[in-house]
C-alpha cells in the first residue's frame, strides 16, 4: 500500500476531535505510510441519512475508504453492544465494496479523551501562560466522569482566567489538534479495547 485512507462516522458534528488521536494511534501502531483522513460529514447532505446502516453505506460512497471508523457513545449501554450495533450495520450494506471496520466507543463521551493535556486547554482557551489552576483529573478516572462535556468547559473558562476579551466558542477539535501525545489515554479500558481492534485490523489489511 501507498497510502492509508480512513472516514470517521460520528454521532455527532464535534466528535471529529477524534480524528487527531485516530491518526495518532495509527502511527503509533507502526504506520508509516501517508494518512488520508475524511470526516463524513452527511449532516450537510438534503436528505441526511438518520439509521447506522444508511449513514455507513453514504458515507463509504461518499468518502472511500481502507478503514472506516465508526463512533458511538457508550452513554448507558455496554460496549459490546455498541459493537454489536455496528457490525450489524455493516452487514445490512449492499454496495460492493471492501473495507474494514474499527468501533470507537468512549465510555461517556468524547470529551473525556481530552482532559489530558493542561497545555492543549490552556492555549485553546486562550491564554496559555494562564496560571490559573486547572485540576485536571487523573487520566485514568477520566472514564469515571459523569459528565465531561461540562468538566472540559469549566476548565476551558478558568483557564481563560479574567481575560477582558469577549469569550469565543471553542471547538473541541482545536483541542486535540494541539495535543501531542495522547499515551495517557493507554490507561483507560475504552481506548485499549480500540487500540486492540485497531492493531488486529491493520494486520488484516496489510
Amino acid at each position: 500500500m501507498k497510502e492509508i485512507r480512513y472516514t470517521l462516522i460520528t454521532d455527532g458534528t464535534s466528535d471529529r476531535a477524534l480524528m487527531p488521536i485516530l491518526t495518532w494511534l495509527l502511527i503509533e501502531l507502526g504506520v508509516n505510510i501517508p494518512i488520508q483522513s475524511a470526516w463524513a460529514d452527511l449532516a450537510r447532505l438534503p436528505h441526511p441519512p438518520k439509521k447506522l446502516a444508511d449513514r455507513i453505506q453514504k458515507a463509504i460512497a461518499l468518502y472511500p475508504c481502507d478503514l472506516l471508523f465508526v463512533h458511538r457513545d457508550a452513554e448507558k449501554e455496554s460496549r459490546q453492544k455498541r459493537v454489536s450495533e455496528i457490525h450489524q450495520a455493516v452487514n445490512l450494506i449492499k454496495e460492493d465494496v471492501t473495507f474494514l471496520v474499527v468501533c470507537v466507543i468512549p465510555v461517556k463521551m468524547t470529551e473525556a479523551w481530552l482532559l489530558i493535556d493542561e497545555k492543549a486547554i490552556r492555549e485553546a482557551a486562550g491564554n496559555p501562560k494562564g496560571r490559573q489552576p486547572l485540576n485536571l483529573p487523573k487520566p485514568s478516572k477520566t472514564e469515571e466522569l459523569s459528565d465531561p462535556k461540562e468538566i472540559l468547559k469549566g476548565l476551558l473558562e478558568t483557564a481563560r482566567g479574567h481575560s477582558s476579551r469577549k469569550p469565543q466558542t471553542v471547538s473541541i477539535t482545536r483541542i486535540a489538534e494541539l495535543i501531542d501525545d495522547f499515551q495517557p489515554l493507554k490507561q483507560l479500558p475504552a481506548f485499549i479495547a480500540l487500540e486492540s481492534e485497531l492493531k488486529q485490523t491493520l494486520s488484516e489489511l496489510r
